[in-house]
């Protein structure tokens, strides 16, 4: 089990770095790789993921803000954020009602992996031709309320935190540049996330769980969103959208992957 933990420490560090730089906290590349490993449940995998993502963009925001560095607009952000909040009860829900239309908890996995590859999909293809996309500046606190309730459940529902999806809404309906997208994400995560973790820690037998792994978990996200911190101030944004795209291309493989294991493909 040593083994396992220190594979899942390395995954959660490296995924917060590349999260912290990028803006999509990290639970996108830690849920479908832990999935991959085999090592846990899908409901435990979704509860460590989170814990992870919570403490790293806890890190980041507050870090930000701190260092008179943020550039989070609260005025958008803040009912994204609430709306994101609510939006991830609704998808905690939403993934027990799935996991509870199947016979095993494979194959709700099976449903988040192949809901995820055509997610990612999507946004790699909008990130690969946004420049030539017209975008928006929706303004209005109740569609942005609206917007962030779609992204928590989405987010939620996957168990990634908000990661992507979270970054095309930003680009095309708020006219983002990449580094703003990329701090108003990880503040939309701290709240969707927040509330799904406590929705966790309120309805699940946390029993299953060791408390080392998940103190190590948290530490492995603060000390990603550190090390993501700095790499992000001496990168541009074109590097961080090749970083962006090439992640979500691996992130479709390892998907993939993901499907034809919970299905008996392999």
């Amino acid at each position: 089990m040593t083994l396992v933990y220190i594979a899942v420490f390395a995954v959660c560090f490296f995924s917060s770095i590349i999260g912290a730089v990028c803006g999509i906290g990290g639970g996108v590349i830690i849920k479908p790789v832990l999935d991959a490993l085999g090592a846990f449940p899908v409901s435990t995998i979704n509860f460590l993921s989170g814990c992870t993502v919570l403490s790293m963009t806890a890190y980041s925001v507050l870090r930000s803000r701190i260092s008179g560095a943020s550039q989070i607009d609260f005025k958008t952000a803040t009912p994204l954020a609430i709306g994101a909040a609510i939006g991830g009860l609704v998808g905690k829900d939403l993934f027990s009602l799935v996991e509870g239309l199947f016979d095993t908890p494979n194959t709700a996995g099976a449903v988040q992996a192949a809901t995820l590859m055509v997610i990612t999909i999507g946004t790699l293809v909008y990130t690969i031709n946004k420049d030539k996309v017209a975008t928006k500046r929706v303004s209005s606190a109740v569609a942005c309320a609206l917007i962030g309730l779609i992204l928590g459940i989405m987010s939620s529902f996957l168990g990634i935190g908000g990661g992507p999806i979270n970054l095309v809404v930003l680009y095309y309906f708020f006219s983002m540049e990449t580094k703003e997208a990329a701090q108003n994400s990880l503040y939309i995560i701290l709240f969707s996330q927040a509330a799904s973790t406590i929705r966790s820690v309120l309805t699940m037998d946390l029993a299953q769980v060791s408390v080392a792994l998940i103190i190590g978990m948290v530490v492995c996200g603060i000390c990603g969103g550190i090390a993501g911190r700095s790499i992000n101030k001496h990168i541009d944004s074109e590097r961080v959208d090749k970083l962006f795209i090439g992640l979500m291309v691996v992130i479709i493989c390892i998907n993939i992957y993901n499907i034809a294991k919970y299905t008996g493909l392999v």
